[in-house]
């Protein structure tokens, strides 16, 4: 008996993932950019339901992303086990617009999946998407992309291979070049497997937008040559516009314990009305079978990604509980609800803390919403295209520089932002600023100065409605119905391919709670909670 899987198996931003299988358990681990902690780790015994149990790089020696741009910082992590240690390879970017990336490759080591992370080793700064490939022979071995500045060259050079030392993890011997990609061009996300005397070689390839792919080849030698699949893809959505999984590519192959094999790869669920996707680039699952010619097919024969694909043979044991789509957080935890992330630094206590004020989550005012340091936001991912997001607001501004709010974020040039400040005429006030995808971070103020004033004291409910290409936000004092703001904002703005340099923009949307100081004072903003519902009709949508 077989279940069936619902792609995306990891929805909303969840790009670049990399599985393996420890036994009946499954991994997926997927890049994080510049939200902090970095990699997220989903677990799962069924490949149906999945549940985010770590982010590994959470102290400074294994990532410090302070003043790294939108959509640097963690790339393409790679989840490998090999005799009872997991190993997990990443990237941090510290630039990466212009001709050259700054891209430096790490290593760290950890018994259990949950546990503390070694201190990494640092491996080269060659090009990014690394990989380990642990060789039956027990040598181990690195690869990336090779990236290229020269003018006169492809900027993807090709993938590159190198032996690890065994015991220390660092490079010895040459580095060879072994894959120089089809002529679909951009070759880079490479994963190593042996099977039958070949070596696999998948790697991604097209650009991680429309015409993305996962390509195949093989080899008798692991320095190649490499010989490309009869159809040269596995995945890929590029032949079919109307897919509703769109840029299928960047994938990673799992056996399961019977012997079946799936792949998991990034996708996107383009909004149809405007072609951008505020979820992100997210995680799905495509299942494909060895043939007689030692060739992996799609099982569906079938290029393009499938909405639904056969799960598994069933085992006797208990599967992962399904994903909560509705949640009431409460702030009464030592530590953030697991769901939440913030941006860049690895020293939160400088952003929110959870115990002076006990059962709020408490923000410190710190930079704007446009800064690449210290900016004081939490906040927690988009996973469904019709959503209401609300937090309740215990804030006392006593000057224009001081704000706090409910946020749609995308990045530091993208978001929309409902939040309490103070006016000189108005006092305590409500205002909308948005950021729509400007270059230089405009900001945009669409009550067009009419600003709304607040009750003086006392806490202010805040929500955000969600219905597709749209967001409307409402407030209400304490114990008062809710009071839609006359606003429709364009909520397509928060997605990848909106804005000037969209082809560099690589997370999605999140919606949280935010707060600035612009004098430098650290006012704080207490959150006493926060509740995220999915489906529609859920705030009264018109």
């Amino acid at each position: 008996m077989r279940a069936t899987i619902n792609n995306p198996i990891l929805p909303g931003f969840n790009p670049d993932p990399s599985i393996c299988r420890v036994g009946d358990d499954y991994y997926i681990a997927t890049s994080t950019f510049e939200w902090y902690p970095g990699v997220q780790i989903h677990h799962s015994t069924d490949l149906v339901n999945w549940r985010l149990v770590s982010r590994p790089l959470n102290r400074p020696d294994l990532l410090d992303m302070r003043g790294n741009p939108d959509s640097c910082g963690v790339w393409a992590p790679c989840l490998t086990y090999s005799e009872g240690v997991f190993y997990l390879v990443y990237t941090d970017v510290k630039r990466h617009s212009g001709d050259a990336k700054d891209a430096h490759n790490y290593i760290t080591r950890c018994t259990t999946i949950d546990g503390d992370w070694q201190a990494p080793v640092y491996i080269n700064s060659s090009g990014f998407d690394p990989s380990l490939f642990h060789d039956d022979d027990g040598r181990r071995w690195f690869l990336n992309m090779l990236w290229d500045y020269r003018p006169d060259k492809p900027s993807f050079g090709g993938i590159v291979l190198q032996e690890l030392d065994r015991d220390n993890l660092s490079p010895v011997g040459p580095v060879h070049t072994i894959f120089a990609g089809s002529d679909l061009g951009m070759v880079e996300g490479p994963h190593l497997y042996k099977r039958n005397g070949y070596y696999y070689l998948l790697t991604a390839e097209g650009g991680t937008e429309y015409d993305h792919a996962c390509t195949l080849a093989r080899s008798r030698q692991l320095t190649g040559p490499y010989e490309l699949h009869p159809k040269q893809h596995l995945i890929t959505a590029r032949f079919d516009p109307q897919c509703p999984l769109q840029r299928a590519g960047h994938g990673d192959l799992v056996e399961t314990p019977e012997g079946e094999t799936y792949l998991v790869h990034l996708c996107s669920r383009p909004l149809a009305n405007r072609g951008r996707s505020p979820l992100g680039r997210e995680t799905a699952i495509q299942k494909l079978t060895w043939g007689d010619d030692d060739w992996l097919w799609p099982d569906a024969d079938c290029l393009s990604p499938q909405i639904q694909v056969p799960g598994p043979e069933t085992r006797n044991h208990t599967s992962t509980p399904a994903r909560e789509a509705d949640i009431d957080y409460r702030f009464t935890a030592r530590q953030l609800p697991v769901d939440f992330q913030w941006l860049r630094t690895p020293f939160p206590e400088t952003l929110f803390s959870l115990s002076e004020r006990p059962g709020y989550l408490r923000l410190y005012g710190r930079e704007s919403l446009g800064s690449l340091f210290n900016s004081s936001l939490v906040a927690r991912r988009q996973q469904s295209q019709r959503f209401t997001a609300s937090t309740t607001l215990d804030f006392q501004p006593r000057h224009f520089q001081q704000m706090a709010g409910l946020v749609c974020y995308y990045n530091s040039r993208k978001y929309h932002y409902l939040f309490i400040s103070h006016d000189e005429t108005l006092g305590r006030c409500l205002d909308v600023m948005s950021c729509l995808a400007d270059a230089n971070g405009h900001g945009h103020y669409p009550l067009n100065g009419h600003r709304i004033p607040l009750p003086a004291q006392g806490p202010v409910r805040l929500r955000a409605e969600v219905d597709f290409e749209h967001l409307y936000f409402s407030w209400a004092s304490q114990g008062e119905n809710w009071q839609r703001l006359p606003l429709k904002l364009d909520y397509s703005v928060l997605s990848d391919e909106a804005g000037t340099g969209a082809g560099n923009n690589f997370t999605g949307a999140f919606v949280g709670m935010a707060a600035q100081d612009l004098s430098g004072t650290g006012t704080p903003a207490d959150f006493s909670g926060f509740e995220y519902r999915e489906g529609a009709g859920l705030g009264g949508f018109p």
